[in-house]
């Protein structure tokens, strides 16, 4: 009697690529992006026993990845090894490069800062009297001490500056007590700690700052929408709006938007002033 011939990881990935390559955006080469993801599960010992023990989860990961239009196995979108009832499963992480990576790919930022705070560090930063955070860096040090705080804030194409976001300790540690997997042994929240705090972070952001180039396609041609945004401005209460994907509507978001920025309306490249490739300038 034959063993039927088990398929690789490897394998999977390739006979599925049609599969992958069908949810990628169009700006993504799918043939690279098979491959990179290829190489991710080669180079991994770990991520290639759980993939080959729970195919599956390896799909489901790499086919978030694709949707999201970010590469498999990097700091944009990690593939992590876990153990879920005593099987290796693969999950996938969108990392925070990642995060940034959907900002500046909706083309209203122009820069997107995210920086950890450690002990030794200076910081001063307090909202309604400083437009930005004072960071103070001994760069000949050592040692920085551990990691305290965690900031990000994004550079608009219109010339604003989005909300700061700040998070402590306690904070972040209430976001890891919700992540699914964090305690496991290959996390990232134990393997690159620091990378951790910037997604937290720059995943507050994603709040204010849109994330989708759709977004931005959308409020070219939805005047009503543009209209409901500027409206907002003009009273001095900017608030949040995100793009329901499902039914192509802006919508206003649920969170409180105080002291947040938002895209102005006016942008050339949302009001279809300038059509030109918005990465050109950057």
């Amino acid at each position: 009697m034959t063993t039927p011939d088990v398929i690789t990881p490897s394998q999977l990935i390739a006979k599925h690529s049609e599969d992958l390559s069908s949810v990628l955006p169009s700006h993504v080469h799918a043939p690279v992006w098979i491959r990179v993801a290829q190489g991710a599960v080669r180079r991994d010992p770990k991520l290639m026993k759980a993939a080959t023990e729970t195919p599956a989860s390896l799909m489901v990961a790499l086919l978030n990845a694709a949707r999201l239009g970010l590469e498999p196995g990097t700091e944009e979108f990690y593939l992590t090894p876990r153990k879920v009832k005593g099987k290796m499963e693969v999950l996938g992480i969108t990392g925070y490069q990642g995060i940034v990576e959907m900002m500046y790919r909706a083309g209203a930022v122009s820069s997107v800062v995210a920086e950890c705070v450690y002990d030794s560090d200076g910081f001063d930063y307090q909202p309604g009297r400083d437009e930005l955070p004072m960071h103070r860096i001994d760069w000949d040090s050592n040692d920085r001490g551990e990691l305290r705080l965690v900031y990000a804030y994004a550079r608009l194409r219109s010339g604003a500056t989005s909300k700061v976001i700040v998070l402590n300790r306690a904070e972040i540690n209430k976001i890891k007590a919700s992540s699914m997997g964090s305690d496991g042994d290959y996390s990232p929240w134990r393997t690159n700690e620091a990378a951790m705090w910037l997604k937290s972070a720059v995943r507050q952001l994603r709040k204010w700052v849109p994330t989708s180039a759709e977004f931005r396609d959308q409020l070219r041609v939805d005047a009503q929408g543009i209209a409901r945004v500027q409206a907002e401005v003009a009273a001095g209460r900017p608030r949040a709006v995100v793009l329901n994907t499902e039914t192509g509507e802006i919508e206003d978001s649920d969170l409180d938007a105080i002291d947040a920025e938002i895209v102005d309306p006016a942008d050339p490249w949302l009001t279809g002033e300038r059509t030109d490739d918005p990465e050109a300038d950057q």
